[in-house]
């Protein structure tokens, strides 16, 4: 079993690294654009079609705000980028908005943002992949009907690559995340080519459509606030931003200047993308809309489309294969922008742990050197939130952005006062002045960031968003509580000093249930310990068994005594801790050690069919004071089955007369 486990983890994972290899899976900027920035790009698939969705509440004549929503959402985004490059820079170490919060404003605040982050991360996942459904059940249907099953196919897909290291998952990423760059440019590039140049007309598949609009009249503070929820749901294109500044540990050096670089990248990426989409859009006469009955002059039986979708079936008329391109592209980024989170998530948790706000498990690297318990708990999380909301995009999106935004106004805040802090005692006339601009950038960053969680806070908390940020103070609590346990641990274990006293006396007890070969290992090992009593228990809990076993200790050459426990009820636990409280209460300061003869067996099911009595004991024998509990092993010959090659000191090779290969070789040497 342990053979085939480890084949199966082999073919999936690949060999392990050593520790000292950590450098060489450091990400190059090129491979770090797709790792990192997938999921920012990505969003304009998804962050163009919500404006058009929220606008359409009013009518196809709401329509002519999109740009003006777009731009506002550029705006945003080009200012976020500006901040988070001083971010980097500053914080060069990977915490990103965590250490920044944590260090400027205190625990709380570095607490708050890493429970939001965590939220962010998981419905990033989410609303991705499901988002990938969307689209690729514009094409297939079959995937239309199935997106559920689609999305946890994708996601266990995604951890599995991601399992096997940072660097070999970027290197997978980085051919579709470039070809949607370059098809995304091109496709929109020549749309617009034909339609102001050319002098073109293109028309989408829903040009004709109308909508019967939820309200055609809203004017004022109603107009206003559908202004600004669309303002909200385009904002969905921020998020992402922050990964770079949480992943700059694994870029090559020198790391925070190749962030920044790519940061930056990212963000003139997203930009052109996201007002390209949206001007194409409107100009070919898109009607989007939540639901197709609402679609006036739509067919019966008419599939919306995406509209990415819809806008590459317009620019490639009569040519197909740029249609299926940009959809495969499109899924594909989809897909992998939530490999954003699978390397943001892991090293936020692997921060958090190390700081005892999470278990040290997630701080760990696995085989691979990627934090593979971070890996597997943000895959667990974002299939349960694609289970529960069908894998909607429209449902998820409504949760979204809200962790993100938090840690945006924290994190600003936060650098605000880095700079204030610095420049109190900086006296260097260049190093001010650099020092000012970039206090500067973030006082705007703050400002814009906390504005936008206003308006996302007003707009999106009764639609969804409540689920978010209830989930966040849920998760603050877990790790203040977390970090609570491991704070009392430490106090326990650091306010006591050892005083250095040995025991009295040492009483050793073996466990007996048969007279056989494990039994006399037990007792050989026991003797050889030197305690100043030993004795042997047994526990009657079948008459005729005992008095057997009693005779045959009489006549063996054993001279350890033995000694019978009475058990009415037929138990075994019980008695033998009664016992050993006994013993420790007649003589409190000698220490009590409990011998227990074992089976190592080489298949799961045998360990089923013993060692359960063993078990229960030691799990309670654990918790008495001044008891120490011995297993001695005693290997069955199925056991064999589970030893490596190679494997000189495994469990039983002294006894089954195998030596030690190194031995021989230096035996020989000699």
């Amino acid at each position: 079993m342990s053979k085939l486990t480890t084949a199966a983890k082999r073919m999936l994972l690949g060999r392990p690294f050593r520790s000292d290899s950590l450098g060489h899976t450091l990400l190059p900027k090129r491979i770090a654009l797709p790792v990192f920035a997938s999921d920012a790009m990505s969003s304009v698939a998804y962050a163009p079609e919500e404006i058009f969705l929220t606008l359409a509440v009013a009518g196809i004549s709401a329509y002519m705000y999109a740009p003006w929503v777009g731009l506002a959402v550029v705006a945003v985004m080009m200012v976020v980028v500006a901040s988070y490059r001083q971010n980097v820079h500053a914080y060069p170490s990977g915490g990103g908005d965590y250490e920044v919060a944590t260090t400027n404003l205190g625990p709380t605040a570095g607490l708050t943002v890493g429970s939001a982050l965590l939220v962010d991360y998981v419905l990033t996942v989410a609303v991705s992949i499901s988002s990938a459904a969307s689209n690729i059940g514009s094409a297939i249907p079959f995937v239309a009907t199935h997106k559920v099953l689609f999305a946890v196919v994708a996601i266990a897909l995604l951890t599995a690559v991601n399992l096997r290291g940072v660097r070999e998952s970027g290197t997978a990423f980085a051919i579709p995340v470039y070809a949607f760059i370059f098809g995304m440019i091109g496709m929109l590039g020549w749309g617009l080519i034909q339609v102001y140049v050319l002098g073109e007309t293109l028309h989408a598949e829903s040009a004709g459509f109308g909508i019967e609009a939820e309200d055609e009249h809203l004017y004022g503070l109603a107009f206003a606030f559908l202004i600004a929820r669309t303002f909200s749901s385009g904002c969905a294109a921020l998020t992402g931003v922050e990964a770079i500044s949480n992943g700059v540990p694994a870029f090559r050096k020198p790391k925070s200047r190749n962030a920044a670089t790519t940061l930056l990248m990212l963000g003139v990426i997203a930009v052109v993308l996201l007002m390209g989409i949206i001007i194409l859009a409107q100009k070919i006469g898109i009607v989007f809309a939540h639901d197709t009955s609402h679609l006036i002059g739509a067919p019966a039986d008419y599939h919306q489309k995406t509209l990415i979708a819809q806008i590459a079936e317009a620019v490639f008329q009569g040519f197909p294969i740029g249609f299926f391109f940009i959809l495969i592209v499109t899924a594909l980024i989809l897909v992998l922008a939530a490999n954003t989170a699978f390397n943001g998530f892991p090293v936020l948790g692997s921060i958090l742990a190390q700081d005892r706000y999470l278990p040290r498990q997630l701080h760990t690297r696995g085989d691979r050197l990627a934090f593979s318990n971070g890996i597997l708990f943000l895959s667990g999380a974002a299939m349960a939130f694609v289970v529960v909301f069908g894998a909607e995009v429209t449902k998820l999106i409504q949760l979204y952005i809200v962790g993100v935004f938090v840690s945006f106004v924290l994190s600003q805040t936060g650098m605000l006062r880095h700079w204030t802090r610095l420049l109190r005692t900086e006296t260097d006339p260049a190093h001010r002045a650099r020092m000012k601009r970039s206090r500067v950038i973030n006082g705007i960053g703050l400002t814009m960031t906390a504005t936008v969680l206003v308006i996302v806070l007003i707009t999106k908390f009764l639609a969804g968003a409540w689920i978010a940020i209830v989930t966040m103070v849920a998760i603050f609590i877990v790790m203040k509580s977390i970090r609570r346990h491991y704070d009392s641990v430490s106090r326990e274990l650091d306010s006591q000093e050892w005083d250095g006293v040995l025991p009295s006396r040492s009483h050793s007890i073996v466990l007996v249930s048969k007279l056989h070969l494990p039994t006399r290992r037990a007792l050989s090992y026991a003797r050889a310990t030197r305690p100043d009593t030993l004795e042997a228990v047994t526990v009657n809990v079948d008459e005729a068994d005992t008095r057997a076993l009693v005779r045959e200790w009489e006549r063996s050459d054993i001279t350890v005594p033995l000694k019978v426990i009475e058990s009415p009820y037929r138990e075994i636990t019980k008695p033998v801790l009664d016992y050993v409280k006994r013993v420790r209460k007649d003589a409190p300061r000698d220490v009590v050690t409990v011998f227990i003869p074992e089976y190592v067996v080489g298949h799961w099911w045998e360990q089923v069919l013993h060692n359960q009595s063993a078990l229960r004991l030691k799990g309670r024998l654990l918790f008495e004071p001044g008891v120490m509990v011995t297993s001695v092993p005693w290997q069955l010959s199925s056991s064999t089955r589970a030893r490596q090659p190679g494997d000189i000191n495994a469990p039983g090779a002294v006894r089954r007369g195998y030596e030690d290969r190194s031995m021989r070789s230096g035996a020989r040497d000699e």
